[in-house]
C-alpha cells in the first residue's frame, strides 16, 4: 500500500521506524519493522520467506533492544511462538503505565556502540558453553 510505504518511509526520515532484516547469499530471507517513541519500540509486522528467518530476526531485535536501552517491545497480540519466547500478556492498566514510563526515557535504536559478541551469538543460536 503506497500510503503505508509514504508513512513508513517519513517516519524513517524521522528517525523513529526501523527494521531489522535477515540475509542469506544476498537474499532478503526475513525481517521485523517497526516505530520506537522514547524507549518503547512497537513491532508493525514480520515476514519469513525461509523457515524461521522472522524468529532469528526478532532474537537479534530482542537483543538490540535490550543492550540499546529499551524498556518495552509492544508485540500487538500475543501468539504462542511470543509466548514460548517470553512475551508476557498485561493488563492495559499494567500496559498504560509501562507506557507512560517507557515514553519518558531516552533510548537509541541506532546507538554506534551497540555489537553482538561471538558468545551472545551462540546464545541466540540455542547453543550455550
Amino acid at each position: 500500500n503506497k500510503i503505508i510505504f509514504d508513512i513508513y518511509c517519513a517516519l524513517n526520515d524521522q528517525g523513529v521506524a526501523h527494521s531489522l532484516e535477515v540475509w542469506k547469499e544476498n537474499n532478503l530471507i526475513g525481517g521485523v519493522y517497526g516505530v520506537s517513541q522514547g524507549s518503547a519500540f512497537f513491532g508493525e509486522s514480520m515476514f519469513s520467506k525461509e523457515r524461521d528467518a522472522s524468529k532469528i530476526a526478532l532474537a537479534f531485535l530482542v537483543h538490540r533492544l535490550k543492550k540499546t536501552g529499551f524498556m518495552l517491545l509492544d508485540t500487538q497480540f500475543p501468539s504462542p511462538h511470543l509466548i514460548s519466547l517470553g512475551a508476557k500478556v498485561v493488563s492495559k492498566e499494567t500496559y498504560k503505565i509501562l507506557l507512560k514510563d517507557a515514553i519518558k526515557k531516552e533510548a537509541n535504536f541506532l546507538e554506534s556502540s551497540y555489537s553482538v559478541a561471538t558468545d551472545e551469538l551462540l546464545h541466540l543460536n540455542g547453543h550455550t558453553s
